[in-house]
């Protein structure tokens, strides 16, 4: 290929042509979630491909553990990067997103065009109550790798407090569990620092390992005129937009709104995905109002069965955002405009964390402070997820929830139980069921609770 560096190619052992369609094939099959999109990665590049080792490969993971946004795509982005710099970055990163965000912008001007059909209602309703297994299941699984001691499980309840009952914002409670976990680093590491282990020694017949250890891949070594370049090209990028959008459009227009919120979320959603979700869940409902609880969950089904990463449901909202305040555009139009600005605000600080950091990787290796801030971080964001499941919960399976003040500044949501679904309750418990109990995959969860739920609302 004319853009390919024949020396990168050289250098990594693997070409440039083969990558392409490996990185293609990956972003055409990543259901599953970040869990099965890293066992997805892990099966093509270190056991099929032999591309990186084990120990290379969870080192990397643990990085883009430490960054905000999707850790699968920012794996991905990490291993293109290692193999054919930055155009091999790019090309991996990008084809993770594309085939997914494609799907989900048709499906989303289906829905939108569509909502009031009797069968795309009662398919939904269905979905609704697969998505909240899925969030307890994530709970329960972020959990059981995060709260490894009894300061842990007490960080992750402060935190579910703090939002739940005093609607602290996502990032006070992110910056605050990294500050104690960087404090609990220095004075208290045994309780703070939850061992991440890298595995077994790297195995340098791996492609990259070995092209490391012969001394090639000059990329990977820290360059402070090529962070600074790195810096101000990708912030050019991500911000460029923004200003040009504020100043002709004004900051109250639904585009400058979406693209400063959006951006404002990729820097402080640590814990990938579904603090995420929390955070959006919490703003894009409650506060601006660009769709209800119910779409929320209607948009977390459509994420959950697309390829490519969960945090795609925020073109989703994007879309209805845009399309319900559509200005002198055509909605659907204004639709797309809007999907399109959020990817674009939400992968472009990805890519810089990545770029930026990477040739750093080596130097956070073993740094017990950082770990206790991620663990702390990490521990945070269960309580965060809770949070997610309850508010999930409350709009599964009550028709309607009302907040009332509490004493002592609390605000407490409180069901209308005259709006009790029973059918609901009970198809989210089956759905629980299958795939805490049984271990049913994700996909078969949500088809089935689709059909049962779809069959029950038409007949």
């Amino acid at each position: 290929m004319a853009v390919t560096d024949t020396r990168t190619d050289a250098a990594s052992g693997v070409e440039f042509r083969e990558a392409l369609g490996v990185w293609l094939r990956i972003g055409l099959t990543s259901f599953g979630g970040p869990a099965g999109q890293i066992a997805l990665m892990h099966r093509i590049l270190v056991e099929e491909k032999r591309w990186i080792s084990e120990q290379r490969f969870l080192h990397a993971l643990n990085y883009c553990m430490l960054l905000p946004g999707p850790e699968a795509q920012q794996l991905a982005t990490y291993v293109g990067w290692l193999l054919h710099r930055t155009l091999g970055g790019l090309v991996a990163g990008i084809l993770f997103i594309v085939p997914g965000a494609c799907v989900i912008m048709i499906l989303s001007l289906l829905y939108a065009g569509f909502q009031d059909l009797a069968l795309i209602q009662a398919l939904f309703y269905g979905i609704k109550a697969a998505v909240l297994a899925v969030v307890i299941e994530a709970v329960l699984r972020i959990g059981k790798r995060a709260l490894a001691n009894g300061v842990m499980v007490a960080l992750a309840g402060v935190a579910f407090v703090a939002i739940f009952f005093f609607a602290v914002p996502f990032p006070v409670i992110v910056i605050a569990a990294a500050a104690i976990g960087f404090l609990g680093g220095h004075f208290a590491p045994a309780q703070f620092v939850v061992k991440r282990g890298h595995g077994a020694k790297g195995d340098t017949s791996a492609s990259i390992d070995a092209a490391l250890s012969d001394g090639q891949l000059e990329h990977t070594r820290p360059s402070l005129a090529r962070a600074v370049k790195v810096v101000v090209v990708c912030l050019a990028l991500w911000f460029g937009p923004i200003f040009l959008l504020a100043t002709a459009l004004g900051l109250d227009h639904i585009y400058t709104q979406q693209a400063m919120f959006f951006s404002k979320m990729a820097v402080v959603t640590f814990g990938g995905a579904y603090a995420v979700l929390a955070y959006v869940a919490q703003q894009a409902v409650e506060t601006y109002g660009w769709l209800s609880p119910g779409e929320m969950l209607d948009g977390l089904g459509l994420a959950e069965t697309t390829p490519g990463p969960l945090i795609l449901v925020l073109e989703f909202v994007g879309f209805l955002g845009a399309y319900r305040s559509p200005g002198s555009l055509d909605a659907a139009l204004a639709g797309a405009f809007g999907a399109a600005l959020v990817l674009w605000v939400t992968f472009v600080p990805c890519f810089l964390w990545i770029f930026l950091g990477a040739p750093y990787i080596e130097a956070l290796r073993g740094r017990k402070v950082l770990d206790a801030a991620l663990s702390t971080i990490t521990a945070a964001v269960v309580g965060v997820v809770l949070n997610l499941a309850i508010w999930f919960a409350l709009h599964v399976v009550f028709g309607q929830v009302d907040r009332i003040a509490g004493p002592a500044g609390l605000q407490l949501q409180v069901p209308v139980w005259d709006s009790l679904d029973v059918f609901a309750a009970a198809l989210s418990a089956l759905a629980m069921l299958a795939m805490i109990r049984f271990k049913l995959g994700m996909i078969p969860t949500l088809a089935g609770s689709a059909l049962i739920g779809g069959l029950w609302t038409l007949l």
